[in-house]
């Protein structure tokens, strides 16, 4: 029997679609802890039949409903998972070899992932590896930060690990453009609170082919298909509506000063 255990936190917000699979993939880490940020479908009913310890706090941001994860959790060892990401048996098998010989320099891990869009893999367009750290030595996890990309602060060295978590992405257009409307508010809010520069047509191109370059040109987007295509495509559709949100903040601002 391992010695060192592991606590699972997942964030989840009415995700009664994807959660049961998710806390299936989890079923060998040592407690399971689910914070609800404001459910009223069935995934409180489904994370119970999950053996899920239940927290409810909808204050914040990720950042903070991460840490209050870690704060809820038993055990020495953290992972942290999202609704729509699984964690299968080859990255499991690695999980559980780290926990019985961690380095006593290591204070995380970052774990690459694999992206499904409609049902494909993306393996270029920057979609691979795309590494997130998620596996912590609890007492090294200061904290995480950032309202939007949250990032962890931490006390140690990072390293990496060789098996993905799996992550479906994005199941269809309409979900795609349900989470681009409300993570781009998150973000042009962000922007303007930064004192962004005032938004014109040349940093609208800018901001556009920045993205273009990164996907098609630098990491080869088309190598995917049409899948790829369409989500490169999409990706500078999304840059573009987070500037363009900033741009009506703006405007907004100066009429009333």
């Amino acid at each position: 029997m391992r010695v060192n255990k592991i606590s699972a936190i997942v964030i989840a917000k009415n995700e009664e679609e994807k959660i049961e699979a998710c806390l299936d993939s989890l079923r060998w880490a040592d407690e399971l802890i689910l914070v609800d940020t404001g459910s009223n479908d069935r995934t409180i009913d489904i994370a119970k039949k999950k053996g899920c310890n239940i927290y409810h706090y909808q204050k914040g941001s990720y950042s903070a409903w991460r840490n209050y994860g870690r704060d809820k959790s038993k055990y020495d060892y953290l992972l942290y998972l999202d609704s729509d990401e699984r964690v299968d048996s080859y990255l499991r098998e690695e999980i559980e070899k780290k926990l019985e010989n961690w380095p006593a320099n290591v204070a995380c891990y970052g774990i690459p992932r694999k992206n499904i869009v409609f049902g494909k893999t993306l393996m270029h367009g920057g979609w691979y590896p795309d590494y997130v750290v998620r596996l912590f030595k609890k007492d090294k996890l200061v904290k995480w930060a950032g309202d939007l990309h949250e990032q962890p602060d931490y006390k140690g060295n990072l390293e990496y690990l060789n098996s993905p978590i799996i992550h479906y992405k994005e199941n269809s257009l309409s979900e795609m453009v349900q989470k681009t409307n409300k993570w781009s508010e998150i973000e042009a809010d962000l922007m303007f609170k930064a004192d962004h520069p005032p938004m014109n047509l040349l940093r609208f191109c800018s901001a556009c082919f920045r993205e273009f370059y990164f996907r098609f040109i630098k990491n080869l987007a088309f190598l995917d298909g049409g899948e790829g295509i369409i989500f490169g495509i999409y990706q500078i559709y999304s840059r573009f509506i987070s500037y363009a949100k900033l741009w009506e903040l703006q405007i907004k601002s100066d009429k009333k000063n």
